[in-house]
């Protein structure tokens, strides 16, 4: 593989949940190019099963597609540091008032790899006990359930368009059904 390397690395914008950077790259003709970077601390999503067998989801505003999407839960991570686990197991309660203590690692994934270094680690939360649903400030969200089929139906009829919500799902069901 060619070599590339980083001459600078330019801050263009800092946000709440990502930070926008512009590359100054030296690629492998000996050109130099313009690369943009989207900076994201990672997250963590849940395949929350209940005993009955069906998923839960989550129902909420999108503002980047302006309308709705049906995903399982997820969330950033509160930092680098923080593990994905935790993160996982804090935004599975906040978001649909079940907790789960054996999560287990189902698929990791990279969002957009052209030009963010998002990392999402997708989890399996099975034998789900009832805690607490608590929200954020600014999240308003419906929890929803569904059997597996019902899912990939949506999914195939591209009515679920979220990226970690189909891996972790087909993974799920790949692994498991």
């Amino acid at each position: 593989m060619a070599d590339y390397k980083r001459l600078r690395r330019d801050l263009v914008a800092k946000g709440a949940i990502i930070d926008y950077y512009q590359d100054t790259m030296l690629i492998p003709n000996g050109n130099t190019a313009k690369w943009d970077l989207i900076d994201h601390k990672g997250a963590a999503a849940v395949v929350a099963v209940r005993d009955d067998g069906k998923l839960l989801m989550v129902r909420q505003y999108r503002n980047a597609l302006e309308r709705e999407t049906l995903e399982i839960p997820a969330g950033g991570l509160n930092g680098r540091e923080e593990p994905s686990l935790d993160a996982a197991k804090r935004e599975l309660e906040e978001e649909t008032g079940y907790v789960c203590e054996d999560l287990e690692l189902l698929n990791s994934i990279y969002t957009t790899v052209a030009f963010c270094n998002e990392k999402i680690d997708i989890f399996l939360a099975r034998n789900l006990k009832t805690g607490r649903q608590h929200l954020d400030e600014d999240e308003f969200l419906n929890v929803e359930a569904y059997t597996l089929d019902e899912l990939k139906k949506m999914i195939f009829d591209c009515k679920i368009q979220d990226s970690k919500t189909i891996c972790g799902i087909l993974t799920y069901a790949s692994k498991y059904a």
